[in-house]
């Protein structure tokens, strides 16, 4: 039984006429007879019965016809959907996030606008630091991770950097610091202080740069904490633990507690990327979509904050 069947016996069931069937099927009657008959003989039991004004549905063809009816409009809508889904524009899309990643206004500006463009593709988010991100992402558990710097490089992977921003110091209210340095902080000026990091596991591309720029100023930081996140990384220099360094788009947090300076003498430059990652083969048009509109708007973002 094929679908065509199924259309060549609802047109009939709606003409009561085989002629008339035929002529809106754009075919010959007789070839439209023999298809009906077939299709009798292989349900094994009549849907018309004949008569010289027409046809008449049997019992039995009645019933038929509201199935044949609905799996019609399965397979429309079902296509229609499918269709749909090729496009992007319904579906779904899984995006994973670190902490530090999110708390940057361009992330939920990004999610929102994708939101307001395809309402119709289901949203599921999800937290993680970079590592894992780019492990779900490799075995595709993950479509999208939004991350700071790649702390890996699997095969079949691929990066996309939004933008740079700027590595910011982060002291208690009161720092001494701050006395010699209103605007701008020296990293030497920092060697002796107990530096609360991420865990290197966690985010070991800001970490390592971090480390190499005070090596080449000629010391080795002391690491008194290292935490899981970056917003742990405030709260608890706000709490008088030692100091931290996080990128920019965070220095509202904690801001009655916490100072917020530019880091002045460090090599390498002290900065933090925004990067999705995602696998670079069977990407789904849903996902092709979110990346296409994030680096839309992350261009946008970047040429405000140049004309600024």
């Amino acid at each position: 039984m094929e679908l065509r069947h199924l259309r060549y016996f609802v047109m009939v069931a709606e003409e009561r006429h085989f002629t008339r069937a035929a002529a809106r099927l754009n075919m010959q009657q007789p070839p439209l007879s023999q298809q009906i008959r077939a299709l009798e003989d292989e349900l094994g039991f009549e849907l018309f019965k004949r008569h010289p004004k027409g046809v008449d549905l049997t019992t039995g063809g009645a019933v038929f016809l509201d199935e044949a009816k609905a799996i019609l409009a399965r397979v429309q809508d079902g296509a229609r959907r499918a269709a749909r889904v090729a496009m992007g524009v319904e579906g779904t899309l899984n995006i994973g996030f670190t902490s530090s990643a999110a708390a940057h206004p361009l992330i939920p500006r990004i999610i929102r606008a994708y939101r307001e463009q395809y309402p119709a593709v289901a949203i599921t988010l999800d937290e993680g630091n970079a590592g894992r991100l780019t492990e779900r992402a490799s075995a595709g558990q993950l479509e999208v991770g939004i991350l700071r710097a790649p702390v890996s490089r699997p095969a079949g992977i691929e990066f996309h950097r939004l933008l740079l921003e700027e590595l910011l110091l982060v002291v208690p209210v009161g720092h001494p610091v701050l006395a010699n340095y209103p605007d701008a902080v020296d990293l030497l000026a920092i060697r002796d202080e107990p530096f609360i990091l991420v865990r290197r596991p966690g985010a070991p591309g800001m970490y390592a740069n971090l480390l190499h720029a005070c090596q080449a100023a000629g010391f080795e930081p002391r690491i008194a904490f290292e935490v899981e996140r970056m917003l742990t990384n405030v709260s608890l220099v706000a709490a008088g633990e030692g100091i931290s360094v996080v990128p920019a788009s965070m220095r509202d947090i904690h801001r009655e507690s916490v100072v917020y300076r530019r880091i002045v003498g460090a090599r390498p430059r002290l900065v933090a990327p925004l990067t999705l990652v995602c696998r670079e083969f069977n990407q789904s048009p849903a996902l092709q979509n979110f990346i296409a509109l994030a680096r839309q708007l992350a261009k946008n973002y970047r040429a405000n904050i140049s004309r600024d």
